[in-house]
């Protein structure tokens, strides 16, 4: 077992707050110093409330999707004797109702583009093999329900 934490901070300032119209834009803290920006997304508080430059929940929730799946796929690739030169990655959510009619996370697509080296460059199906194990070992896709599909790009 291991233990991961955020801290996250918000100020109101000087705005009023009752009539809603207050700052979302806090401070996403790591335990290793990094700070980053963070806000409402401006999908759903307007700006200037929400602040378009900052990282929202919805981004940074596909972000470590994209993040877990290719730190694995990376790793398996590596004990397979494939050697992965660069990884890069398009992913998107999709926000939208459920089947209970709430908004979530429904969907992420990952959309990879790997460069293998090319001393021994692996066929399709073993990159299939290699992206369907990663998506079985992502503890971050073992923790949701939303559904998670690969679609991989030409290299």
């Amino acid at each position: 077992m291991s233990r991961h934490t955020a801290s996250v901070t918000w100020e109101r300032g000087d705005a009023r707050f009752t009539d809603n119209r207050y700052s979302r834009r806090h401070t996403w803290h790591f335990d290793g110093g990094v700070e980053f920006a963070g806000s409402a997304s401006p999908h759903s508080v307007p700006l200037p409330c929400s602040d378009a430059e900052a990282v929202d929940p919805e981004e940074a929730f596909v972000a470590s999707i994209s993040s877990c799946h290719m730190l694995w796929f990376l790793s398996i690739a590596a004990k397979r004797g494939h050697t992965v030169n660069a990884y890069a990655d398009m992913a998107e959510g999709f926000l939208e109702q459920d089947r209970d009619g709430r908004m979530s996370m429904t969907r992420v697509v990952l959309r990879p583009r790997i460069d293998f080296g090319r001393e021994r460059t692996p066929s399709a199906a073993e990159i299939a093999a290699m992206h369907d194990a990663a998506h079985h070992a992502c503890y971050i896709a073992n923790s949701v329900k939303t559904v998670i599909t690969v679609e991989t790009r030409d290299r």
